[in-house]
């Protein structure tokens, strides 16, 4: 657990624990929309909306993360391919992270839907 946590901080902590936050609440929505009896379109619509989003944020994350790092680059001048290799690795944890909230998101969308409880 401690691990993870590293790597949210690693990330950009305000990327990271808006997208972890999202996740949560889509977890919430989901429970929600297996709970819910009747028509559950609100609660689809919703889930897919904040997939979509933590995806986004993740790549805005890491847009400006690569901005930031390129104008340290820019300063220094010179620098060695394995920072530049390690700091490529963490501009992708936000995108990753993103991205997988986006794929349970959808995959919570698709139960959801083949059950009949749209």
């Amino acid at each position: 657990m401690a691990a993870f946590f590293a790597k949210l901080n690693e990330g950009g902590p305000l990327f990271m624990y808006v997208i972890l936050f999202l996740l949560i609440l889509i977890l919430v929505l989901l429970v929600k929309g297996f709970l819910e009896k009747g028509n559950n379109q609100k609660t689809l619509s919703l889930i897919g909306s904040i997939g979509l989003f933590t995806v986004v944020w993740g790549f805005l994350g890491q847009t400006l993360g690569l901005i930031g790092a390129f104008q340290a680059i820019e300063k220094v001048g010179d620098v060695s391919m394995a920072l530049l290799a390690g700091g490529l690795k963490v501009s992708l944890l936000a995108p990753i992270f993103g991205l997988i909230v986006f794929l349970i998101a959808r995959l919570g969308i698709i139960v959801l839907t083949w059950m009949g409880k749209d």
